[in-house]
């Protein structure tokens, strides 16, 4: 894995007595020099709902209680974006942020390329990442974030007007020439375009889905960045709920009406029956370490190799105490081999079950169950 593991704090991001004492395990993000913990807080959910991507209604005072939570735990970074609650997100976030002193606020991390219809917050935002477009973005997010630098700064989506992205990159590079954006990353982009940005000027991160379900950029797109020395944050680690001890299809049933994960495939039949599947075959690794099914998702995130760490949300300061250990705890050969079988058995989400240098390795010496 090309980012170490590390445990000291940046000057002026130290956290409080309480994070430290955790001493949350920390890894380099590619090559910007940052250290951040393998977990981070996500804030979609807490921009609420009425939005095409919403999570249903949610309290800003329980979302303010859950981001200290997380920062009082050891987490020293928040990931947000102008689309999440159509800049509702970033606004708590900053308030949080503000409250706190220099040395005790986190890393923050935001998203750009998304643009929202007013009149219509239901409707699908469209992917715009029109340089013009970037930098009135950007200005909008330092000022519902109340900060005068945005530490890492990303493309949400690629573009769907025709821009090159050569365009769009070479205003990152004025926005971090001018400071108003300290490192600059992408998400969901695919490898030709990295390879497009690179060639401008490093890419700092890149932010993909990925988790057991959903496994796809482990077979491309990851290894790419860990040959790059592009740091990996992954969205979703836990498909967005699926692999949580408590979820099940009820729940699904009684989600608001705005809920995007309604029109989710992976929520709806016959993945979700799949999914469902895999969440009850981790609770044997899970029992087994003494922890949470959530942190043993989280923990096989962050064991692939060229990963730096994983975006976790949470609604409440309930929610980050069931997956905050997987920040230190640490799968065994045994515990992967165990997961690829049911994976596999299974038949939930696609992609790699286990990384190219090891799957010749895997193979041979255990061998995979067929799907009944």
């Amino acid at each position: 894995m090309s980012q170490r593991t590390a445990v000291s704090d940046l000057p002026g991001h130290s956290g409080n007595k309480k994070g430290d004492d955790m001493r949350l395990n920390k890894r380099l993000l590619g090559t910007s020099g940052l250290e951040i913990t393998t977990v981070g807080l996500g804030a979609w959910a807490i921009g609420g709902g009425g939005w095409s991507f919403g999570w249903g209604p949610q309290d800003d005072k329980a979302s303010e209680d859950t981001i200290r939570h997380a920062l009082e735990l050891g987490i020293n970074w928040i990931d947000t974006a102008a689309v999440y609650g159509l800049g509702h997100s970033e606004e708590i976030v900053g308030r949080v942020i503000r409250s706190l002193p220099q040395s005790d606020r986190p890393f923050v991390f935001t998203k750009c390329g998304l643009i929202w219809d007013e009149r219509n917050p239901m409707q699908e935002p469209k992917r715009v990442l029109k340089p013009e477009s970037i930098r009135k973005e950007c200005e909008d997010s330092l000022r519902r974030l109340g900060i005068e630098r945005i530490d890492l700064y990303q493309f949400h989506w690629p573009d769907e007007t025709g821009t090159p992205v050569e365009d769009s990159w070479a205003e990152m590079v004025r926005l971090f020439e001018e400071g108003k954006v300290r490192f600059g990353g992408v998400s969901n982009f695919n490898v030709n375009l990295l390879e497009r940005c690179e060639a401008i000027r490093h890419v700092d991160s890149f932010q993909p889905p990925f988790s057991m379900i959903r496994r796809d950029v482990a077979a491309s797109e990851i290894p790419w960045c860990d040959a790059h020395k592009t740091g990996v944050i992954c969205y979703s680690p836990m498909q967005s709920g699926l692999l949580t001890d408590r979820f099940n299809a009820e729940r699904v049933a009684n989600m608001a009406a705005d809920d995007w994960r309604r029109r989710s495939p992976e929520f709806n039949s016959p993945n979700l029956e799949r999914n469902l599947a895999l969440r009850d075959a981790l609770r044997h690794v899970a029992q087994r370490h003494g922890t949470s099914v959530s942190s043993v998702a989280l923990a096989w995130v962050l064991s692939w190799p060229g990963v730096t760490a994983a975006i976790v949300g949470a609604r409440s300061p309930e929610q980050v105490d069931g997956w905050i250990d997987a920040g230190n705890f640490e799968l065994s050969q045994a515990d992967r081999d165990e997961i690829a079988r049911a994976v596999k058995r299974t038949g939930a989400g696609t992609g790699p079950l286990v990384p190219k240098a090891q799957k010749k390795q895997y193979t041979q010496a255990q061998p995979v169950q067929k799907a009944s």
